[in-house]
């Protein structure tokens, strides 16, 4: 199955924004309205996101896009982290939805999946685990004979960063995604529909065990994102009775602290949803998060 890269309806904008969570103020880094960008990964003091397919670099100082070269990779799509070395990216893939790893300076990228791929799984990245070894994916097998997409099942796996020892983790058919390391390595967090029709937050062990639901609430929650000295994390908020994770709705973006996910803040309101913060973009220093809105020109 084959897929285009999302473009800016007519009279939208694309707005790159930065969350302080100490001071709980929002601050519009860039704003476009040629091109769709989504998912920032931070790196350093740029923000890396993608757009048309292709990775571009946002410097902080002076923002601009500035266009990452990658060679030997197809469109990608909006899944892609930070190798933990900081010198290489892995990513997600239309067409063959595979996953690859590649300089983050630009370069030849190495494919890594498709060696022991089961079952003819479609690969959504979302984690790295912090030694890099290990990668958490969404696995999605779609019926080919169909004459429309249906999805088969869903489930969250992981895979060696050298495309060995897939492991599947969950076997509940019920829609998953987000799957993200914690900053020890000890738990990946994702979100599901196994406790309420509504996507609500959870985490399990690495190895797919002592899982357990975090989050109690109304909202459609996605996408959980640990800052890297774990003192706190961000989601994604849907209204209630949303399915999957669709662009263009009002979202929240929830702040918890301490690991208290039942006391989360709203940290912003916006018009978004997918592309917004699908990857973790938290600053090295754990106090600033980025994110996308997509809102209409008045």
């Amino acid at each position: 199955m084959k897929a285009l890269p999302r473009e800016l309806l007519p009279n939208q904008l694309c707005q790159v924004w930065v969350f302080d969570t100490e001071r709980n103020q929002n601050a519009l880094l860039f704003e476009t309205d040629t091109i769709l960008l989504e998912a920032p990964n931070w790196s350093g003091d740029e923000l890396i996101l993608n757009g048309a397919g292709s990775l571009w670099r946002m410097p902080l100082a002076a923002p601009a896009l500035l266009p990452i070269t990658i060679e030997c990779v197809p469109p990608l799509n909006n899944d892609h982290v930070l190798d933990p070395n900081g010198s290489h990216i892995f990513m997600s893939a239309y067409d063959d939805w595979q996953l690859y790893r590649a300089p983050l300076q630009g370069g030849a990228a190495e494919k890594i999946t498709g060696k022991e791929n089961p079952d003819g799984l479609m690969h959504f990245l979302h984690g790295v685990s912090p030694d890099g070894q290990e990668l958490s994916f969404v696995g999605l097998k779609i019926d080919h004979a169909a004459e429309t997409f249906n999805i088969l099942y869903s489930e969250i796996f992981t895979v060696g960063a050298d495309g060995k020892n897939y492991r599947q983790l969950t076997n509940d058919a019920t829609p998953v995604d987000g799957p993200e390391y914690s900053p020890d390595g000890q738990w990946i967090y994702f979100n599901t529909e196994l406790y309420s029709s509504n996507a609500q937050i959870a985490r399990m062990r690495r190895d797919g065990t002592a899982m357990e639901r975090l989050r109690f609430s109304e909202t459609v929650d996605w996408f959980p994102h640990w800052a890297p000295d774990a003192s706190q994390a961000v989601y994604l908020a849907y209204p209630s009775g949303t399915r999957g994770h669709p662009a263009n709705l009002d979202v929240s973006l929830m702040l918890v602290r301490d690991g208290k996910w039942d006391q989360a803040i709203q940290a912003a309101k916006i018009f978004g949803g997918q592309g917004t913060i699908n990857v973790n973009s938290w600053s090295p220093d754990s106090k600033r998060f980025a994110y996308v809105a997509y809102p209409f020109k008045l």
